[in-house]
């Protein structure tokens, strides 16, 4: 069954639409560090104030309406993602790029309930699909992408396949919004953004399912960060035993994580195990550090007294 297509563009989406290509022709590139290093950077002298296009929409720096061409202010006009600040102009959200395409996600800093996260772990995540992509000898017809936020994971297959129907699903209906846009920035005609719960919503089986679901135990429980349990670990092993089931014969569900070590004991691991290991002999399963150092800062809180080392894993597992 083929997906029902995305709801059309506003005239404020479309603007933002606008704003990404102008940004591009004008060689706009910017790569979103993690939220530490993004606020040493702007700590430094001088980088107050957004004095060109990275500092406003990639720095989220305060910007004065005429460091801005004036056909670019227009379009933020529009698209409304304008706030006043410190006597000047701040954007709303950021753009990122990512492998030659451009993303909107929220501005610095993420503290919103429903932020959507853009970062290292996402750069990481499309990096392990385009390992898989590119090693795939079978035929992806239909994939799903788990709490797609951006979208990023969802275009970096669509783009790949393009003859191929995927699914972009989230609960966040500010990341639904922005994986649109950014399907519409990328000409990915081939992508369906839809509200889902896991994968509720599209029927019949896929040939891939991806995630790359939030693995932080955080005490504001922000959605883009918290994955529930002792160590963030809960979202992620409900996505793999969602995913489990809708795979096609033949289908792989790669999911991209991070897991604490507590003790050499890796937390995701055993919890994914206990999934895995259900009695069904139809699939193999393949597992690998990707980073083995992420997110040092979070060991400072409570939730992580008693870890030594939170890794990015990546998990493949294969129907048969």
């Amino acid at each position: 069954m083929h997906a029902q297509s995305s709801p059309p563009l506003d005239d404020t989406e479309r603007a933002l639409v606008r704003l990404a290509l102008a940004a591009r022709e004008r060689g706009y590139r910017f790569v979103t560090p993690t939220p530490a290093t993004h606020e040493r950077v702007n700590s430094r002298p001088g980088n107050r104030w957004a004095g060109d296009l990275r500092g406003i929409l990639g720095w989220s720096r305060p910007f004065k309406a005429e460091n801005l061409p004036g056909e670019l202010f227009a379009l933020m006009q529009q698209a409304q993602i304008l706030d006043s600040a410190e006597g000047g102009w701040r954007s709303r959200l950021r753009l990122s790029s990512l492998d030659g395409q451009l993303y909107w996600h929220s501005a610095y800093p993420t503290t919103e309930a429903d932020a959507v996260f853009f970062g290292p772990d996402t750069y990481r995540f499309v990096q392990a699909i385009g390992h898989y992509l590119g090693s795939c000898k079978t035929p992806i017809a239909r994939a799903f992408d788990i709490g797609c936020g951006t979208g990023a994971g969802a275009l970096s297959i669509a783009l790949a396949r393009p003859a191929a129907q995927i699914w972009a699903g989230d609960i966040n209906a500010s990341a639904l919004r922005l994986a649109r846009i950014n399907a519409a920035v990328a000409g990915a005609d081939n992508m369906t953004v839809r509200h889902s719960d896991m994968l509720g919503g599209a029927t019949g089986a896929f040939d891939l399912i991806v995630a790359n679901p939030p693995y932080l135990n955080d005490s504001m429980q922000r959605a883009y960060r918290h994955g529930g349990g002792s160590h963030g670990q809960k979202l992620a092993a409900a996505m793999l035993a969602a995913a489990l089931p809708r795979l096609a014969p033949g289908g792989t569900m790669l999911l991209y994580t991070g897991t604490a070590f507590v003790d050499g004991r890796d937390t995701f691991l055993e919890a994914a195990r206990r999934v895995l290991d259900d009695g069904s002999h139809n699939r193999r399963w393949s597992y690998r550090e990707m980073d083995p150092d992420v997110f040092g800062e979070e060991l400072d809180s409570p939730a992580y007294r008693d870890a030594e080392r939170i890794a990015a894993v990546v998990l493949q597992v294969d129907s048969r």
